[in-house]
């Protein structure tokens, strides 16, 4: 039976914040935050506070590596490159470094081995390189996790699908605004190649920011209520979200 993580479970290098979940309920899943790019873990700290999803512990996860010229905040990638013709910093730059810490020192030495949780019980959640960042530790693990959430985050280069390597089994969902954004359709393409359940929403609006509305927000809990796993049942006279609740 898995226990609640606490700081002392992962290694002291590492920047993150562990919020237990509401009402002295009991750790039954896990749910791990990616900021990003050039974010921190504070904003992603407030939001896992905010979410208090029932059964369910949060862990806020700084990229580890920092901005250089002195720029603030902190990215996944593996270098920092920018952009030729825009000038902005290019989001993708390999993710093994990453995925080392991700993979290795925070899903399976710390959550899979100290605290007992089987991979279903662990779900990511990622915006933009932290989208990015968690597919790449999810796709390294090679083991069904509860779920992915990546917002503007597609899968990265490193990990182009190979018809010759079976797909992984994590259901994900990925949503990206309407016009200037990452999550084209030759990324869903790629995601639908590399996993086995893909959910996709568009967002009528243009850029992929975080959800601004209920409206916005609805489809990722949906995906919460689908795949959070509970040790004592849906409550009596409560009523379940499934894919076609409300």
């Amino acid at each position: 039976m898995s226990r609640q993580p606490t700081r002392f479970d992962f290694p002291a290098y590492l920047q993150l914040s562990v919020i237990p979940p509401p009402s002295s309920q009991p750790a039954t899943n896990v749910l791990i935050f990616f900021h990003g790019l050039g974010d921190t873990m504070g904003a992603f700290t407030h939001l896992a506070k905010q979410s208090s999803l029932p059964e369910t512990s949060s862990i806020v996860v700084q990229a580890p590596s920092p901005l250089p010229f002195d720029l603030g905040g902190f990215h996944w990638g593996d270098d920092i490159t920018f952009d030729q013709s825009s000038g902005t910093m290019d989001y993708d730059t390999g993710f093994d470094k990453s995925r080392r810490v991700l993979q290795e020192d925070v899903m399976e030495k710390g959550l899979i081995n100290k605290c007992g949780y089987k991979p279903r019980n662990i779900l990511l959640f990622g915006f933009g390189q932290g989208g990015m960042a968690a597919l790449a530790a999810a796709s390294a693990l090679k083991m069904e996790l509860g779920g992915i959430v990546s917002i503007g985050g597609p899968l990265p280069a490193t990990l182009h699908p190979d018809s010759s390597h079976p797909k992984n089994q994590t259901p994900m969902i990925v949503l990206g605004g309407s016009s200037n954004t990452l999550i084209t359709q030759t990324a869903i393409g790629d995601l639908k190649k590399a996993f086995q359940a893909v959910e996709y929403v568009k967002w009528p609006r243009a850029g992929d920011r975080m959800p601004t509305n209920r409206d916005e927000m609805l489809p990722i809990m949906k995906f919460f209520a689908r795949r959070l796993q509970s040790r004592s049942g849906v409550p009596e006279g409560s009523v379940e979200i499934g894919s076609n609740g409300v």
